[in-house]
């Protein structure tokens, strides 16, 4: 059945590829993308699937059910874009100023809807129940994966597989990790307020771009002097915005950043630092702060059962030429959310064009994949979740 599969699959390559590319074209940020939810629904009643639209918002949910009894399997692919210019020159760039995929949801999008399509040619044939999770709002937190699963997406949902296809890692290498591979993804700001003045008489004032700077360098010691380190943990400040003339002192300042842990207690103990170490720093200039600690996602926690199974079906795809152990990566993800809920797993899918000077990291103005990886994931996918039924 699996060789049935990828012929499919195979002979729908091309449709994916347009269907990655049309989504390319017409990109959404988060919590805004009607239009592809749109599409994504009228492709599913084309097929004569069951498909329930605004789950949890703008997440979109289709159901297969098999010829015979068995699990239930779900498969996520999320379809939001970013607010970046796309700088790419190729025939498929954004059509949208200032908005681009530049993350690879579009191919996401693609992949899930194909493996559908030839999972739905095959349905009679085989067991158990196919659940396709077309999530909305995966960059921007509080997500999409939260509110789709107090919306029922999971409902009666036995598994969840979900990959990200990765552009700085080879087309035909599928990462894996046991347990912990993506991280926490938490946001700060911090206000700072003093006394402004001429900056030809600093001790009239109460500086607060001095304390912000002393302030930022503090900061990046709770890692290095604070945090065991065995445990990986990351602070950034990514913006630091005290505006004002070259000749005046702001009166206030205010600091924005970002924080990775994979540990829920380092986490806490972050969080409570952060907090004491700008509370004395601004003892010591007389100046008042306002701290704001947003919890983003948690970390993504493989299962190990299904991580080792899948590695396992990956085998089993020819294009995959290479299984290996991810490294820890920092970027965050809401696909933890459903692995607090059901057993599963989430791993990468190699997406490296071919030509080197394409390559260019997530998030990049000239982002791109190689649109072959599409297949592998799609093939990746479709044999974790027919064989699933049998163990």
């Amino acid at each position: 059945m699996l060789r049935s599969l990828n012929k499919i699959l195979e002979d729908h390559f091309s449709e994916m590829v347009s269907i990655r590319r049309y989504l390319h074209q017409h990109p959404e940020l988060s919590f805004q993308e009607t239009k592809t939810a749109r599409y994504i629904v009228d492709f599913y009643k084309q097929l004569g699937v069951e498909v329930r639209e605004q789950v949890g918002g703008n997440g979109v949910v289709a159901k297969i059910k098999g010829g015979k009894p068995g699990k239930t399997v779900a498969l996520r692919a999320d379809f939001d874009a970013l607010p970046i210019q796309d700088e790419k020159d190729v025939p498929y760039k954004s059509t949208v100023p200032g908005v681009m995929h530049a993350c690879g949801h579009d191919a996401h999008t693609a992949t899930l809807l194909v493996l559908a399509k030839a999972i739905n040619e095959l349905k009679e044939a085989l067991p158990g129940e196919y659940v396709f999770i077309h999530q909305h709002a995966e960059e921007y937190a509080p997500g999409g994966a939260k509110p789709m699963i107090e919306d029922g997406c999971l409902d009666g949902v036995d598994v969840i597989f979900g990959t990200h296809l990765w552009a700085l890692t080879p087309t035909g290498t599928i990462e894996y990790r046991v347990g912990p591979i993506m991280a926490a993804a938490d946001r700060f700001v911090i206000k700072l307020q003093g006394k402004g003045g001429h900056g030809a008489q600093p001790h009239k004032t109460k500086d607060t771009i001095v304390t912000a700077a002393q302030l930022v360098i503090a900061l990046q010691q709770i890692v290095s002097r604070r945090v065991n380190p065995v445990d990986s943990a990351v602070v950034t400040v990514g913006s630091f915005v005290a505006d004002n003339a070259f000749n005046v002192i702001a009166d206030s300042a205010t600091l924005v950043g970002t924080v990775r842990t994979f540990n829920e207690e380092v986490r806490d103990f972050i969080e409570a630092e952060m907090e004491k170490i700008t509370k004395g720093i601004c003892l010591a200039s007389d100046c008042s702060y306002e701290y704001e600690y947003f919890r983003g996602y948690p970390a993504v926690v493989n299962q190990e059962e299904e991580t080792m199974y899948l590695i396992e079906v990956a085998k089993q795809v020819a294009e995959v030429k290479n299984i290996s152990e991810a490294e820890l990566n920092m970027t965050g993800e809401d696909f933890a959310y459903y692995l607090q809920h059901v057993k599963g797993t989430f791993f990468f899918t190699g997406a490296m064009p071919v030509d080197p000077n394409a390559v260019y990291p997530h998030h990049h103005p000239k982002f791109d994949i190689d649109e072959k990886s599409m297949l592998i994931a799609a093939k990746t996918l479709g044999a974790a979740a027919l064989g699933y039924h049998e163990i």
